[in-house]
């Protein structure tokens, strides 16, 4: 089957995290994507991960379907070589700082002046407009500006910043869902768009409704941990060998929950039988869960309560090392392992969505640096020999 972007070319400026995400989104959906690295370097994500034999398998996983080529942007004749890519490209995007492409001569403005149908993307931690534009972000500083660490962590302890680079990652969906979106505007125009997409503007859009709320109420979120400002128990406990999670968002549920642990009197209880006075006495449940969960393994726990069982919303917490073996998700085709010559073979996530007409599909690992550049430039701008080895010379490529 045909896949949804392949007949879209897609130029690839980014490095890390969020727009190497984003563009992989895109590869996974068809689109030829070529990535461009700094000669002799490349991506920072190269070298900033645990590497195996030294190969930088993090990088080839997010990566993934992509051409590499290398290609100075600082030098004119890496910006020439730019502007004639474009004429074969559909999509360009970047996440270099407010300004750097303009210094270049290669901002928006410029390159539409060579490709009118030209969709350019430009991810930022804080956008291209507004009074931050040019301040310096990672994923943290995006996480604390939106908002996002305001929520996490628990009522006695600092901001949190959540888990991994969420909120890079986030920049990068959104990213690739604008591009889907100007793609959309294209056809039914013929016109292509400039996109600016904010990582501080993409957290706040996920901020749980606080905003709004604040807004209409005056009413301010509090870091609970893992516990809903809700419904209780809802809640992180430990078992012997493990954690468990538990959600109870009703009164049946909470009745099945108390059923199934041998406290059923404490359903009827007036301290407990309706949400709000769960709430106003959650301490007390949780504590009567946590001691009931913990003196069980996790296995015992999700046997008692899980689906085969009193089938109350549960969970074991997932360790990286129980994911990678994970039936579900290998049903799912989110497991995938891909040959690479030095280390045998590199796991990498499946395409994270489901299309029945034209499937994603997940076909290459990550580039080797540079490993398509002269195919890129030989075969779609059809240079010499010679014009490749004088390229080389000059260290542009």
């Amino acid at each position: 089957m045909a896949s949804a972007l392949d007949d879209v070319r897609v130029l690839d400026l980014t490095r890390v995290v969020a727009g190497p995400f984003g563009s992989s989104l895109l590869a996974d959906l068809g689109a030829e994507v070529i990535k461009v690295e700094l000669p002799g370097r490349g991506d920072d994500a190269r070298y900033g991960y645990p590497s195996a034999n030294d190969v930088p398998v993090m990088f080839l996983a997010l990566n993934r379907n992509k051409k590499g080529i290398t290609l100075d942007l600082r030098k004119p004749r890496g910006q020439e070589v730019v502007r004639r890519l474009l004429s074969h490209c559909d999509v360009l995007v970047e996440n270099f700082a407010p300004g750097t492409m303009a210094k270049w001569g290669l901002d928006y403005e410029a390159l539409r002046a060579i490709q009118p149908r030209l969709i350019y993307a430009a991810l930022s931690g804080f956008g291209q407009t507004g009074p931050y534009a040019h301040r310096t972000s990672y994923d943290l500083i995006a996480q604390a500006m939106s908002g996002l660490m305001s929520l996490t962590g628990f009522a006695d302890g600092p901001p949190v910043r959540a888990g991994g680079a969420l909120g890079d990652y986030i920049g990068g969906v959104f990213m690739a869902l604008a591009v889907l979106a100007a793609l959309r505007h294209r056809d039914r125009t013929g016109e292509g768009q400039f996109v600016d997409v904010s990582n501080m503007d993409a957290i706040f859009a996920m901020m749980d409704g606080w905003p709004t709320v604040y807004a209409a109420t005056g009413r301010t979120p509090s870091r609970r941990g893992n516990r809903h400002p809700s419904t209780a128990p809802y809640d992180c406990f430990a078992a012997r060998d493990g954690y468990v999670v538990l959600g109870v968002g009703n009164n049946q549920l909470f009745r099945q929950l108390m059923a199934a642990i041998g406290l059923s009197a404490l359903a009827e209880d007036p301290r407990f039988r309706a949400p709000r006075r769960r709430l106003e006495h959650q301490d007390e449940i949780h504590r009567v869960v946590g001691d009931w969960v913990a003196s069980r393994t996790v296995a015992e726990v999700m046997a008692q309560l899980g689906p085969e069982g009193a089938n109350i919303p549960c969970a074991p917490v997932m360790a990286v090392e129980q994911l990678v073996h994970d039936p579900h998700l290998q049903a799912r085709g989110m497991l995938l392992r891909l040959a690479h010559p030095k280390v045998g073979e590199v796991l990498v996530p499946g395409v994270p969505f489901k299309l029945s007409a034209s499937p994603g599909t997940v076909r290459t690992l990550g580039p080797e640096l540079g490993q398509h550049t002269d195919e890129v430039l030989r075969g779609l701008l059809r240079l010499s020999d010679a014009e490749v080895e004088q390229l080389r010379a000059e260290q542009v490529i």
